[in-house]
């Protein structure tokens, strides 16, 4: 069920979204594990410090107040016995008292001393009830160790040392290092089971993008059953994509051998017959034919067998547009001083590329070649003053054996295959290939190759 909200908090939503949440599957799992960890964390510790240790806590002030007040009582009733009692006290409740009579009580101040609500809490309000007409302080010494507790009453000033585990528990600092730890702990084997599942997607992406472009990654499944299930869908899938290749190439190359044998035949057949008009068209109608074997067996012959290796696009630019320094067609060439070299199939490429420049010199009395690059992508950019494609044409004539009047491609003697041909093999690079209009008022052919 989607509940819909204004199109204005949708929107703000979508870009919180955007910015603040993690990208990746790893961190956007984690966040899913920690988000409510840090709750329950959160909600574990109010609960165990408003009750029991609240309780704990409480009862331990009351005790040791009680027995405060026991003691000033006895005394008050006693002063002859105050050391017996304060003995006894020592004794029986590990207090330490010390009496001031109203002289000299003013004088005895703890002076280097600090208090601590959390601590001497629920003790202060212990002792206010059990002392309600006295004036009564509470200090801790520097480390906290020690608690004093100074009580003046009408009589004089009782002063009480003992330690603070008399009336503070320290469970509470064990209970949160008990879950800090555990939950230290599931974070980091959480981490190294998260890592292994999305290194395994991200491998299997990898290995499937490479193999888009023609590169043939190894990988080998692994992780969770759902990983392990999509990474052995994407082998075997690769796997049969690779021997339909490897057939139909193999089934082509039989077509080219039975096709051309009758061919040379009937070639050989028409040599030694009389020159007329009739045999001539007959021998241009199979030098057609073979063209067009020609040019369908090229269309296929880049899916197969070549490895990729680093190719230096300028290099091959250069060396493809030095072919044709003897035509008259003005040629510039352009480029920048950024990495040039990719990872393909090379004679695949220079294949697309002498396609497309081939094109502008047959139908362009001036050329111009541009090769642009940065760290994510590299851009090939030809241009030609030729008549141009119309737009409604610009995505037909990709398609193989189409032909517009007045066919493009001069090598592929009009068979309509050389612009199929460039794309296929762009496309088979993890690139595109568009057609538009040149600055020059002819056909602009730009190709985009991911580095």
């Amino acid at each position: 069920m989607h509940i819909k909200f204004p199109k204005k908090m949708e929107g703000t939503m979508r870009y919180l979204k955007l910015k603040l949440l993690p990208k990746t599957l790893f961190f956007r799992t984690m966040l899913l594990i920690i988000i409510p960890l840090i709750v329950v964390q959160i909600v574990s510790v109010v609960a165990y410090f408003s009750g029991s240790w609240g309780k704990v806590g409480k009862r331990l002030s009351d005790n040791l107040s009680a027995n405060m007040a026991f003691v000033v009582n006895l005394s008050e009733q006693n002063f002859d016995e105050f050391e017996n009692i304060k003995a006894l006290t020592k004794k029986l409740y590990n207090l330490d008292v010390e009496f001031y009579d109203n002289d000299i009580k003013y004088s005895e101040m703890y002076k280097t001393s600090q208090n601590n609500d959390m601590v001497t809490g629920f003790f202060e309000e212990a002792l206010k009830s059990d002392f309600p007409n006295a004036k009564t302080n509470l200090y801790l010494t520097e480390k906290s160790s020690t608690l004093i507790a100074l009580i003046d009453t009408k009589d004089g000033l009782f002063k009480f040392t003992t330690s603070t585990k008399n009336i503070f528990s320290s469970s509470l600092f064990g209970f949160i290092a008990w879950m800090v730890g555990t939950s230290l702990l599931l974070f980091i084997v959480s981490s190294l089971f998260l890592r292994t599942q999305a290194r395994s997607i991200k491998e299997l992406a990898e290995a499937a993008e490479d193999f888009g472009k023609g590169i043939d990654t190894p990988f080998k499944p692994y992780g969770s059953s759902e990983v392990r299930k999509a990474g052995i869908a994407f082998t075997k899938m690769k796997e049969r994509i690779n021997r339909q290749i490897s057939e139909r190439t193999q089934m082509l190359a039989g077509v080219s051998h039975d096709l051309r044998t009758p061919l040379t035949r009937m070639k050989l057949q028409l040599a030694m017959l009389p020159k007329n008009e009739d045999n001539q068209e007959f021998v241009e109608d199979i030098t057609e034919m073979e063209k067009m074997l020609d040019g369908y067996l090229a269309f296929v012959s880049g899916e197969g067998g070549e490895t990729n290796t680093f190719v230096d696009m300028n290099e091959m630019i250069l060396s493809i547009l030095n072919k044709f320094r003897n035509s008259k067609t003005m040629i510039r060439y352009t480029t920048n001083d950024q990495v040039s070299a990719i990872q393909g199939r090379e004679q695949a490429l220079k294949r697309a590329v002498t396609n497309i420049i081939s094109n502008a010199f047959y139908y362009g009395k001036t050329v111009a070649v541009g090769l642009e690059s940065n760290n994510s992508k590299m851009e090939i950019r030809v241009d030609d003053d030729g008549p141009g494609i119309p737009e409604d044409k610009r995505e037909e004539v990709f398609k193989a054996f189409y032909r517009i009047e007045g066919s493009r491609n001069k090598e592929t003697g009009g068979v309509g295959l050389g612009l199929s041909i460039a794309r296929d093999i762009i496309v088979s690079h993890g690139g595109t290939i568009e057609l538009g209009i040149s600055d020059m008022g002819g056909l602009r052919v730009l190709i985009h190759i991911p580095l």
